[in-house]
């Protein structure tokens, strides 16, 4: 088994309902869910809007590799109501997102997956809840 630290994010539709489905999806479909952090309520970061973000972090036991975790997240998303991803840094406001930090201890930088995350450490909102749950 291998241990996946995750990162939620929705700022528009019911957040909070979104947040709660989308963890419930990935332990169902990515693999138990052992921790979970609080929600946070933060302003959008990289884009102006004003709707407001709710985040967490999750950490999920898996026997899915780096990149079927990364489909089966993007597939949640979909599922959920998200039409399409961030693009070249340009951020809008969505339904939900769903982000890998880190997969053990792996380092994998290819055009559509990086672990970890290369902003993370950049963002309160990720690193906040990231800590509650790692500590």
């Amino acid at each position: 088994m291998h241990t996946v630290y995750l990162s939620l994010g929705s700022n528009i539709g019911n957040r909070k309902r979104l947040v709660s489905e989308a963890v419930e999806l990935l332990g169902k479909r990515v693999g138990h869910v052992i921790k979970k952090s609080s929600l946070y309520e933060t302003e959008p970061w990289g884009f102006s809007s004003p709707n407001k973000f709710i985040n967490a972090c999750v950490c999920c036991e898996t026997s899915l590799s780096p990149h079927e975790v990364l489909w089966t997240t993007q597939a949640i998303e979909k599922e959920l109501g998200r039409t399409g991803k961030s693009i070249n840094g340009e951020y809008k406001d969505r339904v939900i997102d769903i982000d890998i930090l880190l997969y053990d201890d792996l380092h994998i930088d290819e055009p559509d997956l990086k672990i970890p995350h290369p902003l993370m450490r950049e963002r309160k909102f990720v690193m906040e809840p990231l800590k509650e749950i790692r500590s």
